[in-house]
């Protein structure tokens, strides 16, 4: 079984030459047992032609039982050791391709994790599934060519050196028949590449809109833009089929030149060999056997053929993989000082840009009549994004990221639920007691979420909890970042998609569960903002106003008319996400 590697290494993504050479030099080793394997292998199959033509030559012909009994015993054992031999390559070749794929899948998602936030506005979900998916397999089946490949060539000048002893005419022949079929078929390659690299593209394309309509469905219900996303889709397949037609018209001239190409070649130089035969120039079985060295020469000139179709498909599925490492995050702020330690007691997080100061212990709301607004501010706090933002004395992005990430929490209202149990949801990688646990669901208003479902906290899970409304969604997210009891909690959004009912229940739950601890929620609802120790009212990304409510509502006509208008639509929206929560569970229940 293939041994998985822990670490990738560091990847050559200068082009996608070079990072399929890095791939081939990582597991060098490996390689090269596959290469001696696939050579030996190759070999062999040039070995049974002789030893027919032997038997024939010096025991049919000269009548000796003896030397055809020995010459036939050779000839088998040879099978059963290229037997042998055959699955011993078949073996290491896997292992080569699987340790292929597990770097690549690593390093995709290292990579992924390094670009964190970002990367959904950096790359299409659609050009991910395409690398993680069938990229990786085309990448891996490309590294076939440095076993049996190798083989190929030394088979070729084998069989080449074993003709040259029968005639020199018929190993001239092969000498030169051989380039000239890798002629034929090397344009044909090029074109392929092309048809590929625009194929991939679409689709890659076509799968990002597929998620997003997925994902948009209910609203694109509601707006009456189905249609609309649906005819986008049907264009972009259309579209995709015919570059599916396109890479089909290439590959199956090439796979249908593969098998032709060398049979014609098999006949013409049979043919000579058999004019030979019936001159006297070469024996009986001298003709058994140039049949039997050109017959074996099919399997090196298809894999000479395939060879160069699997490494034109694995350039075409690098490229991909060295533009998506191409992609770096932004870079911040240049750091004066070394790596510091985090503020060993709780202080205050400060947003130059924006002005904002979320004081510890205290609970803070961020208001902005633009929601992206608001959420900036909170990438900026948790450092999901490069800033000045500083704790205390120190500067947030010289703190060591473990302690930084021990110690602040930001719960996004649209984070990734995986599929799972709802208790896996919820505890994540921490070690949680039942009433943790329970205390959690409470603050957050779930009890009910939980109690609705038929194994309650055992119940599975969909991915992106697709089985749960979405105001349940955004309760479990909440109780997760709740059960993780963070020093310092950066809540975005947390109760858009529910009833003012349960707001309120959530927004007293929350002020008293966090007493003590620091706590900054973006929000609009009078609900929540009234709970707020301290409120910013942010225009254009900037504090153009601090305080209470009571205070903001009596002072700032805008702020008064935004937290206005706010509560007429959540209650609106609140209302409908319940009502088709409710639909939605009742049917993952039954």
């Amino acid at each position: 079984m293939a041994v998985i590697p822990t670490d990738p290494g560091t990847p050559d993504s200068r082009s996608a030459a070079r990072y399929l050479w890095w791939l081939v030099v990582a597991q060098r080793r490996r390689i090269a047992a596959g290469s001696l394997l696939g050579s030996a292998w190759m070999i062999g199959l040039t070995l049974p032609p002789y030893l027919l033509s032997r038997a024939i030559d010096g025991g049919l012909r000269s009548g000796s039982p003896g030397a055809l009994l020995r010459w036939t015993a050779a000839l088998l054992a040879v099978g059963v050791l290229n037997a042998w031999l055959g699955i011993m390559r078949h073996r290491t070749m896997t292992k080569v391709r699987m340790d292929a794929a597990s770097r690549t899948v690593q390093i995709v998602v290292r990579h992924s994790t390094r670009l964190g936030a970002e990367l959904p506005l950096r790359v299409t979900a659609g050009e991910v599934a395409a690398i993680g998916g069938s990229d990786v397999a085309r990448i891996s089946e490309s590294l076939t060519v440095t076993g049996p490949g190798v083989g190929a060539v030394v088979a070729y000048f084998v069989v080449a050196a074993l003709l040259f002893s029968v005639s020199p005419l018929l190993m001239a022949v092969l000498l030169l028949g051989v380039p000239l079929l890798a002629v034929l078929i090397g344009p044909l390659l090029g074109r392929l590449q092309g048809a590929e690299s625009a194929y991939r593209q679409s689709q890659g394309e076509l799968t990002a809109l597929l998620t997003d309509l997925v994902g948009g469905l209910r609203v694109l219900g509601g707006l009456g833009g189905k249609g609309l996303y649906a005819d986008r889709y049907r264009a972009g397949s259309q579209r995709l089929r015919a570059e599916g037609y396109r890479v089909g018209v290439v590959t199956s001239w090439i796979q249908a030149l593969a098998v032709g190409l060398p049979a014609l070649f098999l006949a013409a130089v049979t043919w000579l060999a058999a004019r030979m035969a019936a001159e006297g120039t070469i024996t009986v079985g001298q003709l058994v056997a140039v049949y039997g060295y050109v017959a074996v020469l099919v399997a090196p000139v298809a894999f000479f053929i395939e060879g160069g179709y699997g490494i034109s498909r694995g350039l075409v599925a690098a490229r991909r993989v060295v533009r998506f490492l191409a992609v770096e995050p932004h870079a911040g702020p240049a750091v004066r000082h070394g790596p510091e330690s985090a503020p060993e007691r709780p202080s205050v997080l400060c947003d130059p840009a924006s002005g904002t100061e979320v004081t510890p212990g205290l609970l803070t709301a961020l208001v902005s009549a633009r929601p992206a607004e608001a959420a900036a501010v909170v990438d900026r706090l948790g450092r999901f994004t490069a800033s000045d933002v500083t704790w205390g004395s120190v500067r947030l992005d010289a703190v060591h990221p473990a302690q930084l990430r021990e110690r602040i929490l930001v719960a996004d209202n649209e984070a990734y639920l995986f599929a799972g149990t709802l208790r896996e949801a919820l505890v994540g990688r921490q070690d949680r007691g039942e009433d943790a646990i329970a205390r959690a669901l409470h603050t957050a208003v779930a009890e009910d979420i939980v109690a609705g479902l038929p194994e309650g906290l055992g119940s599975a899970l969909d991915a992106l909890g697709r089985n749960l409304s979405g105001g349940q969604r955004q309760r479990i997210r909440l109780a997760g970042a709740l059960l993780a009891d963070p020093e310092v909690l950066l809540a975005a959004d947390p109760t858009s998609a529910v009833d003012a009912h349960t707001e309120a229940a959530v927004a007293a739950r929350v002020k008293e569960a966090r007493t003590g601890r620091t706590t900054l929620v973006t929000t609009t609802s009078p609900l929540f903002l009234e709970r707020a120790d301290t409120v910013y009212y942010l225009v254009d990304g900037v504090a153009a106003a601090v305080g209470s409510h009571a205070e903001l509502l009596r002072d700032h006509p805008g702020y008064r008319a935004l937290v206005a208008r706010s509560t007429g639509e959540e209650e609106a929206a609140g209302a409908c996400g319940e009502a088709v929560g409710a639909a939605t569970s009742k049917e993952a229940v039954l």
